[in-house]
């Protein structure tokens, strides 16, 4: 291990700087600045990556930064990047970038199915962004092309990123370089799901929310949670913590939807605050616990993100908390409240259906889940 990267101080001396950043509107122009800036290595890997619009801005970015000699390393998901996939590795690599896809669709005909559902850029091993955001306009882009009424409107695509400075970012890029190393003491630590899978980072959730006091604030676009989470959930709930749920009320998935909607009832019961977000399509993974401690990245909470590789950052830190809390909470103002007569109101026969569809998805979900995690 390189004595001068893995900090070894004490926790107060520790030198942090972490930053929420809104869309792709916030952390776009920052993670094109990072990697115009970069002087010695580029590390992105992303789900998808659109070849036009702000993705043909990081194409470029990427490029130039290649050419002036600093260290280029792109890792696309053959799942999420089908379509642009070949032909992005094609044109960075005739710019010198190093690109690899992980797992091609042809590796379905082997069984596997383990997509890089990772989104991380990190730039000399100094400044890291993760989160949730994909490369791609839906998420917000104002850079050159857009019509300045595009910076009023919501974007297609609802979801977070933070930016992060310090011991953590230094510690990722022995990480992602094959180096094990203990993480840095202090408030952020990212942690990465392997091979292994991801049940270490659905264990960080579920030993946040049992330990919480107060309130847990929650919004994830994907929620399959499994029953073990739901009881945790609502025995939190019951023990008196404020529980809201912000969920998607429009998914890109809507059999998913169908599985976190079958919930709904056991949910409400406990006195578990959910809203629908409806004014454009959610795809946030973030959740804040008692004003102190945030989550946010991009694993999901539901079974098929337990055989992926993902990400997520956990941050002790108030004002940051506070910040995801503020995010959260004005998103939930202007989503639509669900109560027991969303789910009462309905004849028994669309009850049945919409249970039997909702279980369908789910134990298919779990299914699949298991049978990925063990190859």
């Amino acid at each position: 291990m390189d004595p001068g990267v893995a900090t070894r101080a004490a926790p107060a001396r520790v030198a942090y700087r972490v930053a929420l950043l809104d869309g792709g509107r916030e952390a776009f122009p920052r993670m094109l600045d990072a990697i115009r800036g970069a002087r010695e290595s580029v590390h992105l890997e992303v789900y998808h990556f659109a070849r036009e619009g702000v993705g043909e801005e990081f194409r470029a970015a990427l490029a130039e930064a290649s050419r002036r000699g600093v260290r280029v390393r792109v890792v696309l998901d053959g799942w999420g990047t089908a379509l642009d996939g070949r032909a992005l590795q094609a044109e960075l690599r005739a710019e010198g970038c190093q690109v690899l896809i992980h797992h091609p669709l042809t590796a379905l005909l082997a069984g596997r199915l383990r997509r890089n559902h990772r989104k991380i850029l990190l730039v000399d091993g100094e400044v890291a962004f993760l989160g949730g955001i994909n490369i791609a306009d839906a998420y917000g882009h104002t850079g050159p092309g857009k019509a300045p009424e595009a910076d009023e409107r919501e974007p297609d695509w609802l979801d977070l990123a933070v930016e992060v400075r310090g011991p953590a970012a230094a510690w990722l890029d022995h990480r992602l370089r094959g180096d094990h190393v203990r993480p840095p003491p202090g408030r952020v630590h990212i942690r990465l799901s392997g091979v292994g899978g991801a049940r270490p980072l659905r264990q960080r959730y579920l030993k946040s929310f049992g330990a919480a006091r107060r309130e847990i604030l929650v919004a994830h676009s994907y929620f399959l949670p499994d029953r073990r989470f739901v009881r945790c959930i609502t025995a939190a709930a019951r023990r008196g913590v404020r529980v809201t749920l912000l969920l998607p009320g429009r998914s890109d998935v809507p059999l998913a939807r169908a599985a976190t909607v079958r919930l709904y009832r056991q949910l409400l019961a406990a006195g578990v605050d959910i809203r629908e977000w409806t004014r454009s399509v959610h795809h946030a993974k973030v959740a804040v616990i008692d004003e102190r401690r945030l989550l946010l990245g991009s694993f999901n909470l539901d079974p098929l993100s337990l055989a992926n590789l993902e990400s997520i950052v956990e941050v002790d830190d108030a004002d940051l908390a506070r910040e995801g809390k503020r995010w959260i909470e004005q998103r939930a103002a202007q989503a639509r409240a669900v109560g027991p007569d969303d789910v009462a109101g309905r004849s028994a026969l669309q009850r049945w259906a919409a249970e039997a569809v909702g279980r369908t998805v789910a134990r298919s979900a779990e299914w699949v889940g298991r049978l990925l995690a063990l190859r």
